[in-house]
């Protein structure tokens, strides 16, 4: 029960990020070639990360409910939409501030400032 809540906070989550996304055309809906590559290095790289740690001992799933699905020994369905997330979301922020600072550069009052 708890699992399926969890797999559905992370998938209604990550819908929220695809709208916030298009809204403000920050990752997908500003190139979505080079987001979808970014996204995939991203996901390629912690689910490595993952591997590796379950392979030494490390992460293990212990007594955790999860769905049921397991794509690999200890590892939950439930990791790979947690990490797409994640990178998901590191990426929108990553845009959403780096659009903020140039906008707060671009301002005559602060350009003065510098002066």
């Amino acid at each position: 029960m708890i699992a399926a809540a969890y797999l559905s906070l992370l998938l209604v989550s990550l819908g929220c990020m695809v709208l916030l996304d298009q809204r403000l055309r920050l990752f997908f809906w500003h190139d979505a070639r080079r987001a979808a590559a970014v996204l995939a290095a991203g996901l390629a790289f912690f689910l490595a990360w993952d591997l590796g740690g379950i392979g030494l001992g490390i992460f293990f799933r212990g007594h955790n409910e999860t769905i049921g699905i397991e794509l690999a020994p200890e590892l939950p369905v439930e990791e790979p939409i947690f990490l797409v997330f994640l990178s998901y979301l590191v990426m929108n922020l990553f845009l959403l501030f780096r659009r903020g600072l140039a906008m707060r550069a671009r301002r005559p009052e602060h350009a003065k400032e510098r002066s």
